[in-house]
């Protein structure tokens, strides 16, 4: 397995399709390409591989592997990619056939994240995700090797395999990750905190990876996050300040792009970036609606919000942007527009990149954050200035009067975020309930 740095790029990718699966196999097949191409390889050759049978010790048959074997030789690829989950002995039986680097889809996207991680948090998952992946693969890496030398007189062993004192070696380096993501996550949570206490509505972004959310918050944030025609073009977390109407602020989280089978290693590595999700007052799911698998896509990303969300006591609100209408034919767009119509809450059709929509987005979004909103009598003592400020600065006060001792009630409409802050800021103020807007 070794040559040229030029043949060690070049790759041929073998996407196996099985009957029956709910994915179209060729556009798979261009997912799998677009994973490469992240990777800056060159794409040799990229094919479906319909798959009759799987081998338990290969995936492929005797047959296809000497045909990928002379591909491989025929167009000095160093490296073959599998677009499937390999098991340890699969890998390792199909580089003994083959003579070069095989890599499945979730070694592929271990390698992306290992590229585009950029904070010391990002680093940290993804470290933790790779080696917690390479763990069962280590008998791929050290087979060769004989034991090792115990010690000294009658009471030396034989030693420990080479393979053993690895796997300790990494355990070991598998729980200071986890004790640094605890300090890390420890950190974030005392962010959050910080910013509960400056009680603005938190608002994630999701959605499959390259669907254009990094795009929309640019354009909404007025920033210049990376934002690439490219999978995983975000892996670390970024948070603006946004306004959505004059006076009404919202904290806007961009997030890691979710895909299909996204490896389980991945999915716990990675909660701690996807927390803002767990933390929001309203998840905005970006859909690239342009593509052909647009409903699968969607299907991808609710199974894996259902998943992160189940533990959750409320419901968060999921407001769905459908993306890239500047792609959409013009006769196909009135189609699009009905549809959205008849669901609730009403999708929003928008172009992150020429800006259409954007303004009709703030809108829905501060709607459906308003909804939210609970108005209260706010009785303020004399000698209490600080309040009435406050309540203006972070509610809509829609009325107040005095007594004759110069006591204050307003009526002001607060979501939970402004309530849990007027308490913690203001324990002498009474508050109760009035009722709930709708």
């Amino acid at each position: 397995m070794s040559g040229t740095a030029e043949t060690q790029n070049r790759v041929i990718i073998l996407a196996p399709s099985l009957s029956g699966t709910r994915r179209d196999p060729a556009v798979r097949l261009e997912e799998a390409k677009g994973l490469a191409f992240a990777l800056d390889l060159q794409v040799a050759e990229a094919r479906l591989v319909p798959l009759r049978k799987v081998h338990a010790s290969t995936l492929f048959g005797k047959g296809l592997i000497a045909t990928v074997k002379d591909e491989l030789k025929a167009v000095d690829a160093g490296l073959l990619m599998v677009d499937a989950a390999l098991s340890p002995v699969q890998q390792r039986n199909l580089e003994k056939a083959l003579d070069v680097k095989v890599m499945d889809r979730t070694g592929i996207i271990l390698e992306i994240f290992g590229l585009r991680a950029r904070t010391k948090e990002g680093r940290l998952q993804v470290e933790l995700a790779r080696l917690t992946y390479e763990r069962s693969r280590l008998v791929r890496t050290w087979t060769h090797l004989e034991r090792q030398r115990g010690g000294r007189g009658f009471l030396a062993g034989p030693g420990e395999r080479q393979l053993e004192t690895d796997r300790r070696l990494l355990d070991q380096r598998l729980m200071r990750l986890r004790r640094d993501l605890q300090e890390v996550r420890r950190t974030r949570g005392l962010h959050r905190a910080a910013r509960q206490r400056v009680p603005y509505p938190v608002i994630a972004l999701v959605g499959y990876t390259n669907a254009g959310k990094s795009t929309l918050f640019n354009a909404l944030c007025g920033t210049q996050m990376l934002a690439q025609d490219m999978l995983f073009a975000t892996l670390d977390p970024a948070m603006r300040q946004i306004e959505l109407r004059p006076g009404g602020e919202a904290i806007l989280s961009d997030t890691v792009g979710f895909i299909s089978d996204l490896p389980t290693e991945l999915i716990a590595a990675f909660r701690a970036t996807l927390e803002e999700v767990l933390e929001a007052d309203l998840i905005v799911h970006v859909r690239d609606i342009a593509s052909p698998q647009s409903a699968e896509q969607r299907d991808d990303v609710n199974a894996i919000l259902e998943e992160l969300l189940s533990n959750q006591d409320e419901e968060v609100p999921v407001l769905e942007v459908w993306n890239k209408i500047d792609c959409v034919a013009l006769e196909e767009r009135p189609l699009l527009a009905a549809q959205a119509a008849s669901i609730e809450p009403q999708p929003v059709l928008l172009s992150a990149v020429d800006g259409t929509g954007l303004e009709a987005l703030k809108a829905q979004m501060n709607t459906i954050l308003e909804r939210s909103s609970v108005i209260l009598e706010v009785e303020i003592p004399v000698g209490e200035g600080r309040v009435k400020p406050w309540l203006f600065r972070n509610g809509h006060v829609l009325s107040e009067k005095a007594d004759a001792h110069g006591a204050q009630t307003l009526q002001v409409k607060l979501d939970a975020k402004s309530i849990g802050a007027l308490n913690a800021a203001f324990p002498q103020v009474k508050a109760r309930r009035a009722r709930i807007a709708s």
